[in-house]
Parts: C-alpha cells; structure tokens; sequence
C-alpha cells in the first residue's frame, strides 16, 4: 500500500488528485468543530457521556461523524442523510418501475436524474434529522436546567436546523469533489477521515483504562482482524463460464473460457450498520423515556448483553441475504449467460443455470453474513472482557470501513497508474 502511493506520489497528475483528496478532508475537518449558534457544545459532550447514549443508535451516528454528533457542531449529521438517501432510492429503484427504467434504460442521463432525486432526498433527510436533533436538544435542555441551550425560541431552532441542514448538504457537496477531482469515492473517504480522527482518544483510553498486558493483546487482536478482513474482502467465488464457438463470415468468434466472479463479502459493511441501526433502536428508545435501570434495558437491550449480541447476529445474516437478493438475479444472470452464447459446463442454458447460481449465492451470502458477524461480535466478547473497551473506536463495523476504503484507494491508484503505463509499477 505504502508502495503504490509513493509510486503515485512521484506522477505529477496524481500528485494533484491527492493534495486536492487532502485539501478538502481538511475543510471538512475545520468545519466538524464549527459549532452551531446557540448550544453549549461543552455540555452537549458531557450528556452525551452521561445519558449512555454510545450504547444507542446515536452512539453510531457519533462514530460515523468523528465525534461531531456528540458536540453540535456543523457537520454533526455528517454523510448520515446522504446515506440513507442513497439507500432509500435504491431501495425505491427496485420497487417503482419508472425508477427502475430510468436507471437501466436511459443510460448515463438516468443515472444523473437518480443522483439528483438523491442530492433532494438528502435534503429532505437532513432537515427531518436536524429538526429530531434540535428536539433532542430541548428536552436534556429542561433536564440540565436550561444549561445547554442559550435560545430556545422558534428562530432558534430554525437555524439551528437549518444550520445542521446545510452542513449535511456541504459534506454531500465536498464527497462530490473527490470522487470527480481526487482518489477514491468521496463519501467512503470522508468517513474514512471520521474513523481515524478518533484513533488519539481511544489509544488515550487504552493507555489510561487498560492494563499494559491488556493493551497488548488489543493491538495485536486488531491486526489480527485486521489481516483477517482483507483477506475476507478480496475473497471471491469463480464460477467457470466458457462460450461456444461461432463462425460469422470468416471469423471465429467465443471458444472462450472465463469465470463469473462472487465475491465472498458482497453487501460490504450495510448489514452492519443496518443491524447496529435496528438493533439499537430499543436501547434508543429507553433512553428517550428514561428507563434505563430495568431488567430488559440491563440484559436485552443493553450492547453488552448476550441477548442483544444473538440478535444483532441474525439481523446481520437476515440484512446480508436482503443486499444479496438485491444485488444478483440469478435469472437475469442466466439469461444474459444465454444470450452472449455462455454456459457453465454441466449446467443447462436457461433454468438448471439459474438455479445453480441461486445456491452458490446463498452458499457464498451465509460465509459472508457468518464473518461480517464474527467481526462485529468482537468489539461486543471483548468488552464483556475489558468494560472500558467499550468506550474505544475499534467496533467492527470500522474496521471493516476503514480497510475497505484503504483497499478502494490502493485499486483506485493502481489503475490510474496502469493507465498512465507508469514504468516502474508494470515492472
């Protein structure tokens, strides 16, 4: 990895595509300690610390913007709107046909009128959010004596909320600009820059918290997972497909062997965040009404419950099935198969085809949905065994974040280099 980028670093076009890259993770960095007008961020951070809201879905939010949700800042909504927008389109894609048309028939124009239905969608959401935040503010503002807000009358929370709007906007306009002017997709490298910005507090926790045995086994156990999800990642399943021969005129055509790759960790990191959004939404709730003292909050709803950990387990394996049926059809698959004049030696064109990509997909989904639960387990085992873990930024659903997005940009440069014939890197 290091090796590509300082490969890169010495072709001039690449050169700009990463300062421009670093530039505008920079502004983004500036303005996620930009407070919003009229809150105390000082107190939000120490109710967010105190109302135990890490254990709930706000608890995510706060990861996903390195901390800017816990402090009101600008940016505190972060890529969270964009997100889910992206998410609810796509969802919508497969369920309205004239959504579905304009993104498969007409081409490029159609996927540029999708991107603009999201960038609104984002809109929309990002007002929704900054409206739930600012009522969220209100009520621990009455809990807190009045310590948290300066104003709380109607222009107030209009610009707050508008405030809070605007930068989830911004960050969807800086995600932009990378992935049209520097490396790698944007909105994966803002949250990239999100994850390690808490890399310092938590080797500050581990320091503080934790025996130096302790501290040891950590460091190593993160390479380990480390190690273990790259492999995970670039894993594939290839299924040969070989073409008949064709004569057209005086030319051969197909008599061809390749392969149709699966790729073992297909859905990436959503089921995870989409189990950690469902499953916390009980502990959320708890917290909104006050009852975090009971049996079922302590031993069901609580992150560090057993109960809790075998349910974020099945939400992880039943989401990883949904993203699979969303992203291959088997009888599209087969159909095209047939089409081009391809076949899978031992299967029949048509059905029997469909079918047997049908169970390698399944088989492919459950190994994926297995290890996508094995690494967000982790944080979970290892918490039940170090209690201050749980306040360290190593949940598994980073992890797998930030090494994919380290991938992505490692490829992203490579190609870019095989494209410029760069000497040194096809030797």
């Amino acid at each position: 990895m290091f090796q590509t980028i300082r490969n890169a670093w010495k072709i001039a076009d690449l050169r700009k595509k990463l300062l421009f890259t670093l530039l505008i993770i920079l502004l983004y960095r500036i303005g996620n300690v930009i407070p919003v007008p009229f809150v105390n961020t000082n107190t939000m951070a120490q109710v967010f610390q105190q109302a135990g809201m890490s254990n709930t879905i706000l608890g995510l939010y706060n990861v996903m913007s390195g901390s800017a949700f816990s402090r009101a800042t600008l940016f505190a909504l972060s890529i969270q709107p964009y997100i889910n927008a992206s998410i609810i389109i796509q969802l919508l894609t497969i369920a309205i046909p004239a959504l579905e048309r304009l993104s498969k028939e007409e081409g490029e124009e159609g996927k540029k009128k999708i991107e603009r239905i999201t960038r609104y969608t984002t809109v929309g959401l990002g007002l929704l959010m900054g409206f739930a935040y600012w009522m969220m503010l209100r009520n621990y503002d009455r809990q807190w004596s009045n310590q948290l807000l300066l104003e709380t009358n109607f222009w107030a929370g209009a610009l707050v909320v508008l405030s809070f709007t605007a930068g989830s906007a911004l960050v969807m306009w800086l995600g932009e600009q990378i992935t049209e002017f520097g490396i790698g997709n944007g909105i994966s490298m803002i949250l990239f820059a999100n994850i390690l910005s808490r890399i310092p507090s938590m080797i500050q926790t581990m320091i503080t918290s934790i025996p130096w045995w302790g501290d040891i086994l950590i460091v190593v156990g993160i390479l380990l997972l480390i190690a273990f999800i790259v492999y995970i990642t670039q894993a594939e399943r290839r299924i040969p497909v070989s073409y008949a021969k064709r004569v057209v005129g005086r030319k051969q055509y197909g008599g061809q062997t390749t392969h149709l790759p699966i790729k073992v960790n297909m859905s990436g990191v959503l089921p995870v965040i989409f189990a950690q959004s469902v499953a916390t939404i009980p502990a959320t709730v708890c917290m909104f009404i006050n009852k975090t003292d009971g049996w079922w909050y302590k031993n069901v709803f609580s992150s560090g419950s057993i109960i809790y950990a075998v349910i974020y387990l099945i939400l992880i394996i039943a989401f990883s099935y949904f993203y699979a049926t969303i992203q291959y059809n088997p009888v599209e698959i087969a159909n095209n198969l047939r089409k081009n004049g391809g076949f899978i030696p031992g299967y029949r064109p048509g059905r029997p085809t469909a079918e047997f990509i049908y169970r390698v997909i399944n088989k492919i989904t459950l190994f994926g949905a297995i290890f996508l639960g094995i690494v967000a387990l982790l944080p979970i085992i290892v918490g039940m065994i170090f209690p201050s873990v749980n306040a360290l930024a190593i949940g598994g659903t980073s992890v797998i974040i930030v090494v994919g997005v380290a991938l992505e940009v490692v490829q992203a440069l490579e190609s870019q280099m095989l494209m410029r014939h760069y000497k040194g890197f096809l030797e």
